[in-house]
């Protein structure tokens, strides 16, 4: 059984309550397009449109969909109202199927020659970066696996001082030099350290200003050279924290982030207290990036792994 995989009942109703904002908004819009209407037609087809990219779902990626609905309609000639919720279901999980996105990647720890798998985590302050990476040392130290963290979002005391206290609420060592310190050093150290300590993963937090791409896609680039130095291939993931709760704003710094370094996966945080958990369908489909983890509350468990047929369940449950 992969790492995480397993969807308990308690995830489920986890995911269920974090999506609630979300479903309430989705459907009254949509229970608003077809008051007065038997048949999907032409006008419901004009609403529909507009209820998904209000939630967030993003405009080529709606498009997408009613397009799919369009060539439903002109195929079947007559789509009674009552058949668009199982229909639009059908839709967003073949959409998330064509682009392989969630379910396929690999949550095992995989074994590399000369070290640990490491996991370079990027993403703007605020977006529940720090809070993500404890969450998932968290759930891999209570899978056996032994975690070290490297603090090398050395801009700002901060975030050196959050993932210290992560690294202490979950019990796992952390390598840090403090603000100001030069993060690919610090990467340096993590990666030795971790190497010594005969761990299994690394997780490194970095600093993410999109203020200057340029200098971003420089300090990347260099804790990148400098941890291939130690374990050949590092960092085996690069992984995207998003806040789910800023709808467009999300499409626009993975767009930057992918522009600034190879993005592998994401994760979206922060969808339970939003209506816009649209986002995560609109960004699984426009960026052709793997979401790999949801935020949907509070609690350690709360970070789950993305099942695109268990999201599309609960969103339409």
């Amino acid at each position: 059984m992969a790492l995480f995989n397993f969807f308990s009942k308690e995830k489920k109703e986890s995911l269920d309550k974090g999506l609630e904002k979300t479903k309430q908004s989705f459907f009254s819009k949509l229970a608003r397009t077809v008051v007065g209407k038997s048949r999907v037609d032409d006008e419901v087809l004009d609403n529909l449109e507009e209820v998904l990219i209000t939630s967030d779902v993003g405009v080529e990626t709606t498009l997408k969909i009613i397009e799919k609905i369009e060539e439903r309609v002109a195929r079947d000639k007559v789509l009674n109202v009552e058949e668009l919720n199982t229909i639009l279901k059908e839709e967003i999980t073949n959409l998330l199927e064509e682009n392989n996105s969630g379910d396929e990647v690999n949550y095992e720890i995989p074994k590399h020659e000369g070290g640990p798998h490491v996991i370079m985590v990027v993403g703007v302050n605020g977006v529940g970066k720090t809070t993500t990476i404890g969450k998932l040392a968290h759930q891999y130290k209570q899978a056996g696996k032994k975690v070290v963290l490297g603090a090398s979002d050395t801009f700002r005391a901060a975030a050196v001082d959050q993932l210290i206290i992560w690294s202490e609420r979950v019990g796992v060592p952390i390598v840090q030099q403090g603000m100001g310190a030069d993060p690919a050093s610090v990467a340096f150290d993590t990666l030795e350290s971790a190497k010594a300590q005969d761990a299994d993963v690394v997780i490194i937090d970095t600093a993410g200003r999109l203020h200057n791409k340029v200098n971003l896609m420089n300090e990347l680039s260099k804790i990148k050279r400098v941890m291939d130095k130690v374990v050949p291939g590092a960092p085996h993931e690069v992984m995207l924290v998003l806040d789910g709760s800023t709808g467009q704003n999300a499409y626009e710094q993975a767009r930057q982030f992918s522009a600034a370094t190879d993005i592998t996966c994401l994760a979206i945080t922060k969808l339970d207290g939003t209506a816009k958990g649209g986002v995560v369908i609109g960004i699984s489909d426009q960026m052709k990036i793997p979401v790999k983890y949801i935020g949907v509350g509070e609690q350690m468990e709360d970070l789950q792994t993305f099942h695109r047929a268990e999201f599309v369940d609960s969103l339409f449950s």
